[in-house]
Formats: structure tokens, C-alpha cells, sequence
């Protein structure tokens, strides 16, 4: 049997590496760059991302914006445990940091991609570069694919795990197949905000604040970071992820409401700033802190409450009080555009889910057409979640081309 894996990224060079192959079988992959596993190179910052210490499923299923439907078996099949096992059984150690990310010891990508290439060589994988998909046709029980190079391959079953696209007209050759399209949008990106006086601060980052979309509920909390464009780091990336059809659809031009003191509530924030008029009142405001927050941020906080230098905590004015509270609490911010991460670029949309067994990743509308990773209408937050689900789906795939 000759098996077509169309795409060399996380999820399709899983499957690659998992197939059970019988005698005579054959796996070729095809991949339309020069490169393999391009996504796991540049993921965490070179380091690789794999997975997230989230074990218990029904609470890893929250850190999936879409695809829930999909994930609530996919997940179970093929866990952050078992990902965790695959790699350490063949020699990569792993490690978690403080927030769950997984990490090789090693601190490099390399280490996985060679894991993983090393597996696929021993599954004796046949890798073509430069081969861009046009056209895949049914042929009674086996599958034709035509190449933008003219050339054509034969095929028995297929795998496609050719990632997420930016523009629906991309899909075209799977709908071709007959399968719909959930219309793609970007994931995880970042806001921008052009000239606001905020990113004169760039570089500044706050471990702990909260962000929460104007006009929605959805709402997040962790590391942000001030850039020269505007606003980024985990919670900005996480937000974009939850709210992203919404924010396509406001054109990207949208209000935030930032909180710098993270879950700090107004009730606790006025207690503070009882004790520090009672207790730190011959203080001055600019030179005492009480958040812990970055010198260049408070200084800037202050600043545009209109606080002047002098003025000490025991006689802050109850007009200035409440400017602090709003800006500390709920600093309104107008975000006018976005900016992606190439080399990371996640997107919302794929595959219609409701087209695909989730225990096999066989399409219920072509048999022997199978799909894993983005392809799907699948993504994920920050912090290896989109990798969870590329090894999930690329394993359960691997099972169900040879059953």
C-alpha cells in the first residue's frame, strides 16, 4: 500500500514517524518548501515548545478557542502524558517550566526534529521538496495528485497535513474533494497601536495584568509586553486567539480594557490606598510603588492622572484617586490593527470538523482521505497546545491510514 503525506510539519511528520507499516507498504511525503518541520524550528523561540503540563483533558480542552467537538476524543487517544512518554522513550528529556510549557532539556528545536527525523527514517519515509499540491482526485480506490510542477503521484490513501492557509481560496483543492471550509482568519497576534504614547515604553513588561475585549466577554490574564507597535507577550497573544472571528470582524479596530494589577479587584485597590494615607502618607506617590510595577510604567501612570511630582499619598486628592484606580484597573486602549508572527502563524479555520471520524481522522466524505493538525478547524493559546494537536491528530491518523 502506498501512503501520500501531503506536508512536513509537526503533524504530518508524526504520523510519518507512528505508522505501523506491513511488508510492502510504502510512505512518501510530500512537502512544498525546501525544509521539514519548519514550524517546531522557530516554536518558543528556538527552543520547541512540545506540550503543556495540562493532564486532566477536560481542562486541557479550555485552552482550545475551536475544535472542542474534535479534541474531546482526539485528546483522550493521544495525551500531553502520552506525547511526554513518546519523546523520553526515545531519548529526548523533557522539562516543564513555572508556567507548564514543556521544553527539551536541551533548550533546542533541533533535538526534536532530529527525534523525529530519525524516526521517520527508520519507517524508511521518502521525503520530496518542492512539491505544491494543485489538484487531488479520487479514482475509484486510489487517489491521483497533480503537482504545480506538472508531475503526478498515485496513491492509496492520503494524509493531509499541509497546515492552515491565511486565504480560503487556498482550499480550493480540497473542496474540489467535496469537503467545506470554515473560512480562515489569523490566531495569536499581536495589537497594535499606532502612536499612542504607550509605546514609548517598549520593552516594558508586566508579569501579571489582565485584558479584556470591549463589547465582549472574553477576557484573559498573564505576561504582557509594550512594544514600539503596541501591546504583546502571552495574555495580548492568548486574547487575540479567544476573540479572533470577533476581531476579524470588527477589522481589527477595536477598544481594551487593560488591568495592570492583574486580578486586583476596585474594593482591594481601595484598601491600599487606605493603608498607604494612613501608613506611607508622608511618601511621595511617584517615588512609592505599592504594585510592584516597572518605574517607567508607574512614572507613566502617574503622569497622565495628572499627579504632580510633590504630592505625597496622605494628600492625594479623591478626583486623582479615582483617575489612579481607573488607569490601574481598566486603562481603556484603542487597538487599530494587528501583527502576526510569520514563522508561528497560527489561523482559525480549516477543515469543517463535522466532516472528519475524530477516532480515526478519516473524512467521512472521501474514504481513505485523512487529515491531521491545522488543516483542521483546530487552534490553540500559547504554550504548545497547537503542537498537542498536531501529535494527537498525527498519531490517531497514523493508526487509522493502515486499519
Amino acid at each position: 500500500m502506498k501512503i501520500a503525506i501531503i506536508g512536513a510539519g509537526a503533524a504530518g511528520c508524526f504520523a510519518a514517524a507512528n505508522i505501523p507499516l506491513k511488508e510492502g507498504d510504502e510512505i512518501v511525503m510530500f512537502e512544498k518548501t525546501g525544509r521539514v518541520l519548519q514550524k517546531v524550528k522557530v516554536s518558543g523561540g528556538g527552543r520547541c515548545n512540545v506540550t503543556h503540563e495540562c493532564f486532566e483533558v477536560s481542562e486541557l480542552l479550555g485552552k482550545y478557542p475551536r475544535g472542542k467537538a474534535l479534541l474531546r476524543k482526539s485528546l483522550y487517544q493521544f495525551t500531553p502524558k502520552d506525547t511526554i512518554k513518546w519523546f523520553e522513550d526515545r531519548g529526548v528529556k523533557l522539562k516543564t517550566e513555572h508556567d507548564g510549557r514543556i521544553f527539551p532539556v536541551t533548550d533546542d528545536s533541533q533535538t526534536i526534529i532530529d527525534c523525529l527525523w530519525g524516526e521517520m527514517m527508520r519507517n524508511k519515509v521518502m521525503v520530496y521538496y518542492h512539491k505544491s499540491v494543485e489538484k487531488v482526485e479520487k479514482r475509484e480506490n486510489q487517489f491521483l495528485i497533480h503537482f504545480a510542477d506538472k508531475s503526478e503521484f498515485v496513491a492509496d490513501k492520503v494524509l493531509i497535513a499541509s497546515g492552515g492557509f491565511p486565504k480560503k481560496e487556498q482550499y480550493k483543492w480540497l473542496e474540489e474533494l467535496g469537503h467545506s471550509i470554515e473560512p480562515p482568519v489569523p490566531s495569536l497576534f499581536t495589537f497594535n497601536m499606532p502612536k499612542h504614547p504607550i509605546t514609548e515604553l517598549m520593552g516594558v513588561s508586566v508579569a501579571d495584568a489582565g485584558i479584556k475585549i470591549q463589547g465582549t466577554k472574553i477576557s484573559e490574564r498573564g505576561p504582557l509586553l509594550i512594544t514600539h507597535w503596541g501591546m504583546s507577550g502571552p495574555v495580548v497573544l492568548r486574547t487575540s486567539a479567544y476573540a479572533a472571528r470577533e476581531l476579524h470582524e470588527r477589522k481589527y479596530d477595536f477598544q481594551i480594557l487593560v488591568n495592570w494589577l492583574g486580578a486586583t479587584t476596585e474594593a482591594e485597590l481601595k484598601e491600599t490606598f487606605l493603608y498607604l494615607r494612613r501608613e506611607q502618607g508622608k511618601q511621595f506617590v511617584q517615588q512609592k510603588n505599592p504594585f510592584e510595577l516597572p518605574k517607567r510604567l508607574w512614572e507613566y501612570i502617574i503622569k497622565d492622572c495628572e499627579v504632580k511630582a510633590d504630592t505625597r499619598w496622605g494628600d492625594l486628592p479623591a478626583g486623582q484617586q479615582n483617575k489612579l484606580t481607573e488607569h490601574l484597573l481598566r486603562d481603556v486602549y484603542h487597538v487599530k490593527g494587528k501583527t502576526t508572527f510569520k514563522d508561528e502563524f497560527v489561523t482559525c479555520g480549516g477543515i469543517k470538523l463535522t466532516e472528519v471520524n475524530a477516532q480515526t481522522m478519516e473524512s467521512k466524505l472521501v474514504p481513505g482521505l485523512f487529515f491531521a493538525g491545522e488543516i483542521l478547524d483546530v487552534d490553540g493559546i500559547t504554550g504548545g497546545f497547537n503542537f498537542q494537536h498536531a501529535w494527537s491528530s498525527g498519531w490517531i491518523a497514523s493508526k487509522g491510514l493502515i486499519s
